[in-house]
């Protein structure tokens, strides 16, 4: 008898375990649910940044999140920089601004904003970028378990999708069709912790299966505190942060 009670009272008692997500809007939900809170709102690092030609080049960057990203290319007196804000980018050169136009980051939205944001605002970007949000099916990747969500076929890189990692529901891959066609695949490797959040070292980019930028953060740094203008293109200057 007491076992049969116990088991009754167990089967009431909500599980702490996350339900495997129906639909890519429920696996956003509780992705936001996880980390809203505990996130890391600022980052910087210096990236070392490898082109497919063998040349390379050191970026320094500054996120405020949501939504915002700087990143200063060395030699920094050449003024060159790339400023992500308010689902736009922006170009500099010699410190002047050269282009601007929308570009929502897909990056910034599925490794960070996603913790940000409130879920219907991801949900109308991510559908925005053509992400079918309505397929999900479970897969394994680098031999953890994932949810992928784009498509319901296995083995279909195809078609735009992105993958998240079911135990720390931390986005890991993605691919999206671009131009004529092309396939451009993203891997986000080596998850490590910071504070309550995590961050992902190394990051792949393939263009049709070829490999293409290799990124790689050094000297990771969280919690600073920037000045209103490092995100503003029209008040662009020199990122003091950078040592």
């Amino acid at each position: 008898m007491l076992t049969a009670a116990l088991m009754l009272i167990s089967a009431a008692l909500p599980s702490s375990e996350p339900q495997s997500p129906r639909t890519g809007e429920a696996l956003i939900h509780q992705m936001y649910q996880r980390y809203a809170g505990t996130w890391y709102s600022t980052l910087t690092f210096v990236q070392s940044t490898k082109f497919p030609n063998g040349t390379s080049q050191i970026w320094y960057e500054a996120a405020k999140f949501p939504g915002m990203l700087r990143i200063d290319i060395a030699p920094l007196d050449s003024g060159r920089a790339i400023l992500f804000r308010n689902d736009s980018i922006y170009q500099f050169n010699h410190g002047a601004l050269t282009a601007g136009r929308p570009f929502v980051h897909p990056l910034m939205v599925l490794g960070f904003d996603v913790y940000f944001d409130q879920p219907e605002k991801t949900i109308g970007k991510l559908k925005g970028l053509s992400f079918d949000l309505s397929k999900v099916q479970a897969g394994t990747w680098q031999g953890k378990a994932v949810w992928i969500v784009g498509t319901a076929t296995p083995g279909d890189t195809a078609t735009s999708q992105f993958w998240v990692d079911q135990e720390n529901l931390l986005f890991v891959r993605m691919f999206q069709r671009g131009p004529q066609g092309m396939t451009n695949e993203v891997q986000f490797n080596k998850y490590a912790r910071f504070g309550g959040a995590w961050i992902s070292p190394e990051v792949l980019q393939f263009s049709n299966g070829q490999p293409g930028i290799i990124e790689e953060y050094n000297d990771v740094k969280i919690g600073m505190t920037f000045g209103d203008d490092l995100f503003d293109p029209a008040r662009f200057g020199k990122a003091a942060w950078i040592k």
